[in-house]
């Protein structure tokens, strides 16, 4: 693929267009058989690499500064994925790409168990999450191509709840199981051996369902006969009508939100202090059971309403809902911040009411790459871009929000983020929140 779609031999190549005929014989016709199981993995690749890695160093005695360091510079996969997202809008089939990611994905995950028995562990840890990660940047940009494909608009805005909702099942199921499950072994069989065992497992996990992928993914693919150069799927996407103003959007959209959504966790860890600046004080078994349990359960009911609500009401008049929606968590720590309760079923409630409001929300900005960004003759590249711009949005605010937080105190750095979460609403008066490019007919 990498040899064909280098720029100088990009005139040669022949575009498969990422339009949705009708299915290949044998394909599903419910996008349930299909939908749940490509979706988590997504996720899983991501939060192994994103979340599990850094929290497995912690307890292996590696330094803050080296896990942050590093585990940062890894993260920068998802934002660069835009670069090689015309590679994949070039591929004949997206659910070829999809499943030799995935299976890719378990042969890394049996290597980071290789690797954690070597004496030089961490640095070729890190070798080997830096493979992990840039196979499910490549799994992303095809599962999200083969997405839309599939599925005309309503049924997009009908499974969005679903697509969201299964990609952070796969989180709460390694922060709240997967933790509990190493902290057992590392008891019996040490540190390093516990989390050999546990990659082990997940690359059995993974092979599973790249094999189950592999037989129920649908294979939409329409192959044009247009010759097309990589530099104009890029030069496309520029002349967008109305795109600078919807790469603004898709930044200050998730300004509010990557900052609570990285102080909120540790405010509910860090310990009360006297003069009331401190944090909730939970231990981080208590939090994992919250997240694991009612936060899971919040998110999917969330995800899911968002998503058939967008579907009912239409992107367009649906979204200044979905822009309050994302406040909802921001407005929850404010409330905990200043209230500073003790008991542990009253902050799982409010857990529970950020994470409906997170999950019911964030469908907003999926359907706004996916219905307004990407449509046009290249939407798998096109919705990498767009998503690609999300996710150095995300990681902008990441960024700024413990410095903010740090000057701030934390009542009034979550009163802050709600006021972050102000100018979304109000560009909603000026951005487009319907698409201005015709889609390639199905």
């Amino acid at each position: 693929m990498t040899n064909a779609a280098h720029p100088a031999q990009a005139s040669a190549v022949t575009l498969h267009a990422s339009t949705a005929p009708p299915a290949a014989p044998g394909a599903p016709s419910s996008p349930m058989r299909w939908i749940p199981s490509l979706y988590f993995v997504q996720g899983l690749q991501f939060f192994v690499v994103m979340l599990i890695a850094g929290l497995m160093f912690k307890q292996m005695g590696v330094a803050n500064d080296q896990i942050a360091r590093w585990t940062g510079l890894i993260g920068l996969a998802w934002a660069f994925k835009p670069l090689w997202s015309p590679l994949v809008e070039l591929a004949r089939s997206k659910k070829m790409v999809v499943v030799a990611m995935q299976f890719s994905g378990a042969v890394g995950l049996g290597l980071l168990a290789l690797a954690l028995q070597a004496s030089h562990f961490f640095a070729l840890s890190i070798a080997v999450l830096f493979f992990l990660a840039y196979a499910s940047a490549t799994h992303d940009i095809a599962c999200d191509g083969l997405y839309m494909g599939a599925l005309d608009e309503k049924r997009q805005a009908a499974y969005a709840g679903w697509q969201g909702a299964f990609f952070n099942a796969s989180k709460f199921l390694t922060l709240g199981g997967l933790m509990v499950l190493a902290g057992r072994l590392e008891t019996q069989m040490g540190v390093f051996n516990a989390w050999s065992l546990i990659f082990v497992m997940l690359a059995g996990l993974l092979a599973l369902l790249a094999a189950w992928n592999a037989k129920a993914l649908p294979n939409p693919e329409r192959v044009s006969a247009e010759p097309v150069k990589l530099a104009e799927i890029v030069a496309d996407f520029l002349k967008k009508p109305g795109i600078w103003q919807m790469v603004l959007f898709i930044v200050i959209f998730r300004l509010a939100e990557g900052q609570v959504q990285t102080i909120g966790p540790l405010f509910l860890i860090e310990a009360r202090r006297a003069d009331g600046g401190g944090g909730l004080g939970l231990t981080s078994e208590q939090v994992g059971g919250v997240y694991g349990t009612v936060g899971t359960a919040a998110f999917l009911v969330g995800s899911i309403l968002g998503g058939y609500f967008t579907s009912w009401l239409g992107l367009k008049r649906a979204m200044p809902v979905l822009v309050i929606a994302m406040a909802i968590p921001n407005a929850v720590f404010w409330g905990l911040s200043l209230a500073m309760p003790t008991s542990v079923w009253t902050i799982g409630a409010a857990v529970g009411l950020e994470m409906a409001g997170y999950g019911f929300g964030f469908v907003g900005m999926i359907l706004y790459i996916m219905q307004v960004v990407a449509p046009g003759r290249y939407q798998t590249a096109h919705y990498a871009l767009g998503s690609g711009v999300m996710q150095l949005g995300f990681i902008l605010s990441k960024t700024i929000s413990g410095d903010i937080q740090v000057a701030m105190g934390y009542q009034h750095f979550f009163l802050w983020t709600l006021v972050c979460g102000v100018p979304a609403l109000l560009l909603l008066l000026w951005v487009p929140l319907t698409s201005r490019v015709s889609a390639p007919a199905a």
